[in-house]
């Protein structure tokens, strides 16, 4: 049974930095796309950030772009997400995804397995 589990998340200042991990159990993941999705309270949820198997592709929702930078190391089987230049609008719960499939996608429904989320709280 595939587990994801986040860890990393917390109450930060505008501006400040924080680095969200995944550690995946069940099986071995290098073949497959990992991700991080996000939902603020009364919003739908949003794709931030994805990453190949291999890690040598990763793509970006363009409000994140620049700030933030997805990893993962396979020999650990974790996925990290550093978040720099932190705004209030990145306040939300942050979600590790994997996908049986090599290539990320953009949409929610292309992961069939999620964490149980890690709040991110930015303040002004």
């Amino acid at each position: 049974q595939v587990r994801l589990v986040e860890s990393g998340g917390g109450l930060v200042q505008a501006g400040g930095s924080l680095r969200l991990s995944c550690a995946a159990s069940g099986r071995t993941f290098s073949e497959y796309a990992m991700g991080w999705f996000r939902q603020a309270s009364g919003k739908e949820r949003e794709f931030v950030a994805a990453v190949t198997g291999s890690g040598g592709i990763t793509d970006y929702a363009d409000s994140v772009k620049g700030r933030f930078t997805i990893s993962r190391d396979n020999a650990k089987n974790t996925v990290y997400l550093e978040m720099n230049s932190l705004k209030p609008e990145d306040t939300a719960v942050y979600y590790c995804v994997l996908a049986y499939r090599v290539i990320p996608s953009r949409i929610a429904s292309a992961y069939g397995y999620w964490g149980q989320g890690t709040q991110v709280t930015v303040s002004s």
